[in-house]
């Protein structure tokens, strides 16, 4: 991995040395997605790593279907859209920005 791991997502245990298996990956995904999604964002080195192929295959079989952060990862990965059932809060559904993102 060439990303420093945010030992912030891992109150519940010690963080992993390395994500080199698929469980580890969807296990980080989970929690930076729950992360994200609540505002906490992650540091520029992640967003690139997480842009390599190496994650491909992780973001595709997670399903986590109400994150929008998930959907963007999956974006980024040209990976094909599945349905979102979470919900959008009002402030950001009615941005008129929101169709440039």
């Amino acid at each position: 991995m060439g990303f420093p791991i945010d030992g912030s997502l891992y109150p519940d245990e010690p963080p992993p040395l390395a994500l080199d298996d698929l469980p580890a990956k969807v296990d980080y995904l989970s929690r930076l997605c729950a992360a994200w999604d609540f505002g906490l964002l992650p540091d520029a080195d992640t967003l690139r790593e997480l842009c390599d192929s190496q994650w491909r295959e992780a973001i595709d079989r997670c399903r986590f279907l109400t994150s929008p952060t998930y959907h963007l990862l999956r974006s980024w990965q040209h990976l094909p859209l599945l349905p979102f059932y979470g919900s959008i809060p009002g402030f950001i559904r009615e941005d008129p920005s929101l169709s440039f993102v």
